[in-house]
């Protein structure tokens, strides 16, 4: 973890707050964009963030939090809670949203979803590529860094109010693509939908805000051995593995429990894991809160 003061707290659009988190001591650690944070709340939650300001300012992180009406405990928390001046820990940056090298990009966004993608487009158009963004949103009251990006990008920034304007045409913006365009999208489920039904799937890169709902076949108990402490751990049908792993006393952390996070990845030594997350485990990983086995034992490096 890394230990932060924070510096500032901006309200920067209807029901959204920019926090500005620098450094208590040394410098942070460097981060690429799409890459994520987790901020250790003071009421013991932990949350997920998009780092959203410059990648070359090591002495801060940017983040912007929407304060959601269904909230679990953490954006009422930030809302209503967070001030100036308070130490705050925070986790080294991860990246399952890495920006991809190209000649030309279409970035689409939808309400807070602008935050991973406004560093992408910074360093789109650094790199001297052709990048446009499309962000959308109910209002332009809702929409956080409207001003930024009009200031920044002008008329490669098109931004749509959709109660006013409705939704953009995505087979239009397709078919103005070159064959050799990314496409990176970052929005609610229903935006994300319509996205993969219109982008070919192999130039489309995508950060969802929940995991997609899908089916597995029943849950069913197995055991894991910690190599490192030679502990073996039961996890029955009703519980998942990271929480096994927890109440075994392993402190794997626990982040988003729903596999879209990737905080609390472990490297599996031996077996087969079931991979139930939405991110893609790289080979010889896995995200237990989520993820089982299709074999009877796992062996881990814990």
């Amino acid at each position: 973890m890394q230990h932060t003061i924070l510096d500032r707290v901006d309200r920067i659009a209807e029901d959204v707050v920019s926090l500005v988190l620098r450094g208590a001591t040394a410098p942070l650690a460097p981060w690429e964009p799409g890459a994520h944070i987790d901020l250790a709340l003071p009421n013991w939650l932990t949350r997920q963030y998009s780092l959203c300001g410059d990648p070359a300012d090591r002495d801060s992180y940017r983040i912007a939090v929407r304060h959601e009406p269904l909230s679990r405990g953490g954006s009422e928390y930030i809302h209503l809670f967070l001030a100036p001046g308070r130490g705050l820990d925070v986790s080294l940056p991860r990246n399952h949203f890495p920006r991809l090298p190209a000649p030309e990009y279409l970035f689409l966004a939808g309400g807070i979803g602008i935050t991973p993608i406004l560093p992408m487009l910074r360093g789109a158009v650094e790199s001297g590529a052709t990048a446009t963004v499309v962000y959308l949103g109910r209002s332009l009251s809702t929409m956080p860094f409207v001003d930024e990006l009009r200031a920044g990008y002008g008329s490669g920034a098109r931004i749509i109010a959709t109660e006013t304007e409705g939704r953009p045409d995505l087979t239009a913006l397709a078919s103005r693509l070159s064959p050799d365009a990314l496409v990176y999208c970052c929005g609610p489920a229903s935006m994300v939908a319509s996205v993969e039904a219109t982008f070919p799937a192999d130039r489309l890169h995508i950060e969802r805000f929940r995991p997609l709902t899908r089916t597995f076949a029943p849950n069913t108990p197995f055991e894991v051995t910690c190599v490192r402490s030679g502990d073996t751990v039961a996890v029955d049908t009703d519980e998942s593995l990271l929480d096994a792993l927890i109440h075994a006393g392993h402190p794997v952390p626990p982040g988003c429990r729903e596999g879209v996070c990737g905080s609390c990845e472990v490297v599996v030594l031996d077996g087969e894991p079931e991979h139930r997350d939405d991110i893609g485990a790289p080979a010889g990983r896995m995200y237990p809160c989520v993820s089982r086995a299709h074999t009877p034992h796992l062996l881990l490096d814990l």
